[in-house]
């Protein structure tokens, strides 16, 4: 059978495939949640669940390419903002199918996530997919409270438009005020959020935010330590996530 995937490349099985390596944090902690059995290898960063007992093939940004042809793989699942187009193409160019999803939206994760495994690995939908549908689903609320949502200290990094995170912040009715950002990820300035009436979220991934890290460069806006796994993975992680988050960042 020949699919295409979310950036419409071709990628043909013999059969559904048995053995899978991911490349995706978020990924690989949904595929070992719905068919354990198919995954034979993830990332070092690919941390949940605890405990996950396949091969490591390195990093998102620098896959051991050669520890992952050692696997045999049916198939690579990767990331078009995660992973790199370099190793994309040098997989398959060593003929190892590879599915790239491209995630912007919690429908747009969900959705991809559904194709992954009804059509692709034809395990059908997980209860866990359904679940996150049901807590994520509607129209999304009128915002209640202005956020900024900072990646990374030393330069500031914060979430800007179009991803992922800002789509899962509109939903629990919170205003990204770097929405209309020009980049995706923009480097900001720590004045531009110290200011009334705003609260940064300062999550645990991919800056170790902690109590004596962050909240202490800001004088005036509000600080809210949050779970980097909660703000932005794609997965089982977003079932309850909407009440942990709320209650973590809502006055």
């Amino acid at each position: 059978m020949t699919l295409t995937d979310d950036l419409a490349y071709a990628v043909s099985f013999a059969r559904a495939p048995r053995r899978v390596v991911s490349l995706v944090p978020s990924i690989t902690e949904a595929l070992a949640a719905t068919c354990p059995e198919r995954l034979v290898g993830a990332t070092d960063w690919c941390t949940h669940p605890s405990g996950l007992a396949v091969q490591r093939v390195r990093g998102t940004k620098n896959p051991d390419l050669r520890a992952i042809a050692a696997l045999q793989p049916d198939l690579v699942v990767a990331n078009k903002e995660e992973n790199r187009e370099h190793d994309v193409q040098r997989l398959r160019g060593d003929g190892i199918p590879v599915w790239v999803t491209d995630i912007e939206t919690v429908p747009g994760a969900l959705d991809s996530l559904e194709r992954l495994f009804v059509d692709v690995l034809e395990v059908g939908a997980p209860d866990w997919l359904g679940a996150a549908r049901d807590e994520w689903g509607g129209p999304v609320p009128a915002p209640s409270l202005d956020v900024a949502v900072a990646i990374w200290r030393d330069p500031w990094m914060a979430v800007g438009r179009d991803t992922f995170t800002g789509d899962l912040v509109s939903r629990l009715g919170w205003r990204n005020v770097l929405a209309d950002a020009a980049d995706r990820y923009p480097h900001v300035e720590v004045g531009e959020l110290d200011r009334d009436g705003l609260t940064v979220l300062l999550p645990d991934e991919p800056y170790v935010f902690t109590r004596d890290d962050g909240p202490e460069a800001f004088t005036r806006a509000r600080t809210a330590l949050v779970s980097g796994r909660l703000l932005t993975w794609y997965g089982p992680s977003l079932v309850g996530a909407r009440s942990a988050l709320s209650a973590a960042v809502e006055p």
